[in-house]
């Protein structure tokens, strides 16, 4: 069982709308939503500073692997760079609600399990 997670309310109604815009019928939206039904909602003002919500920047790693990713959470239409990382990802939506420290097992794209740890949360 995966920890659990928080959302604030705002974020949660951006990738609602998101969602329901989406023409993409994939997994990986499927675990997105699984993500929201079990996260804990709260204002936004409520999320605590180490927390990963939108447009935040996140360092996290693979358990097991020793790169160290940095990248920021965005929605499709904001992506600017190799910097940022879309919601709409794989990884992305695993990161969403995530704090520091945590750990959650993610199904990725090739079928494997991965465990994503979140090192740290800049905002």
């Amino acid at each position: 069982m995966n920890s659990q997670i928080h959302i604030s309310s705002c974020d949660l109604n951006g990738i609602l709308s998101l969602l329901e815009d989406s023409k993409m019928l994939s997994s990986n939206i499927a675990a997105l939503e699984e993500e929201l039904v079990r996260a804990n909602v709260v204002d936004k003002e409520a999320i605590p500073k180490q927390v990963v919500t939108m447009n935040s920047t996140v360092v996290f790693k693979f358990v097991g692997e020793n790169k160290v990713y940095i990248k920021k959470l965005v929605y499709p239409v904001d992506i600017e760079n190799y910097d940022d990382i879309s919601i709409l990802a794989p990884v992305g939506s695993a990161l969403i609600g995530m704090s520091k420290g945590q750990t959650l097992n993610w199904l990725m794209p090739n079928k494997t399990i991965k465990t994503i740890k979140v090192i740290n949360v800049i905002k």
